[in-house]
């Protein structure tokens, strides 16, 4: 197994131990816990974007490995927000992974808006991490078996111990925790008022659809189709984590907002829970879409996009007879299925995140057609 020097001295030895029994070797960073760590494991291909993608709730309950060999090089900012109440440089405003993997953190970071260490950050938050494995070694291991449970312990029988006595990562409705409590508002009523159902909800989704002259109210998880006010023009079905068939407040939501023709966009998680509104089906992937150059073919044009995405979920294409729904997107390399258009309602979803943050804004035009279907309705 290579074997990367690490530069913090004060760092001990701890193990990652994957549910199949493997295990790592490695030296904790970060926040050092004294029990151990456990959550689902899996990969990130991007090169940059760490602190986007540890705030990204959809990652919640994830020990997330980053495959590039240097995490951390420009450090991490304070919490800051934009005229509209925004947090700017990140998608949540705390890191929602359970922990992190890397090759190598970096302790010597350089940018003219760093304020914390990589380490700093997650030892003021309380995450905890593992480096100097091997990530290529784990990632062709996940590839192979498929993502497992897995565990940052100090030894292998306490890692095996905790695995055993937690709950399989599909069983576990991690929305209902990473969502708001209380609606929040956001933005000036330009051109429409929207409605985000608050599934694990990344930042910059409210900070595009504020940009095109929307006031936004992002709404709880478990909010009920009455509970909206009649004036909103529009709902967005958020991102978020875990496994969509959990998600019932938001299927049943979707479903009568779709059977009301309210235009609906649904985004990675939000895709499959207006697929599962609608009577398709849902299967997990064995090691998931996550990184920043993933190609999406746009069926509608025959454009290919390059996409930010991060999920685990997919809709499965052959169960949409009858459903009312079809395949808008399908990804390049495994052809799964991508995006959803309704054939008769204003109804659109992408699997990817038109958002980016981090990633290219190829697909940004996304939400450029959700706008026009809130101004046909208008």
């Amino acid at each position: 197994m290579l074997r990367v020097p690490v530069s913090n001295q004060d760092s001990s030895a701890v193990k990652l131990v994957l549910d199949d029994g493997t295990a790592f070797d490695g030296y904790s960073f970060g926040f050092k816990s004294d029990s151990p760590v456990v959550g689902e494991v899996v990969f990130n291909t991007g090169m940059v974007g760490y602190t986007e993608a540890m705030t990204d709730p959809s990652y919640s309950g994830q020990l997330l490995c980053f495959t590039y060999p240097l995490i951390g090089n420009y450090g991490v900012a304070d919490y800051t927000f934009d005229e509209n109440g925004i947090c700017q440089g990140f998608e949540s405003t705390g890191i929602k992974t359970r922990g992190i993997i890397v090759s190598r953190a970096s302790e010597t970071p350089s940018h003219y808006r760093m304020k914390h260490s990589l380490g700093q950050w997650m030892q003021s938050e309380g995450i905890t991490g593992i480096e100097a494995i091997d990530t290529r070694e784990l990632t062709l291991h996940l590839r192979e078996k498929g993502v497992m449970m897995g565990v940052i312990s100090a030894s292998v029988q306490d890692g095996i111990e905790a695995l055993r006595s937690t709950s399989d990562y599909s069983s576990i409705d991690f929305c209902r925790q990473v969502s708001t409590k209380s609606p929040v508002k956001y933005g000036k009523n330009a051109a429409g008022s929207i409605a985000i159902i608050d599934c694990g909800l990344k930042l910059n989704i409210v900070r595009c659809l504020v940009r095109r002259g929307f006031e936004v109210t992002v709404f709880p998880y478990e909010t009920k189709f009455e509970e909206l006010d009649s004036h909103y023009d529009g709902v967005v079905i958020s991102n978020g984590p875990g496994d969509p068939k959990n998600c019932v407040p938001a299927i049943e939501l979707a479903r009568t907002a779709i059977d009301k023709s309210i235009p609906t966009l649904g985004i990675c998680l939000g895709t499959q829970i207006i697929g599962l509104a609608l009577g398709a089906e849902t299967f997990k992937l064995k090691y998931g879409h996550r990184g920043q150059n993933k190609p999406c073919v746009d069926l509608k044009t025959g454009r290919c996009l390059v996409t930010s995405q991060n999920h685990g979920y997919s809709v499965d294409e052959k169960s949409l007879e009858g459903t009312g729904l079809e395949p808008w997107f399908r990804n390049a390399d495994d052809k799964t299925l991508e995006g959803l258009m309704h054939e008769n309602k204003p109804c659109i979803s992408v699997q990817f995140h038109p958002e980016a943050s981090p990633g290219p804004v190829d697909a940004g035009y996304v939400f450029d057609l959700f706008s026009d279907l809130v101004r046909e309705r208008s």
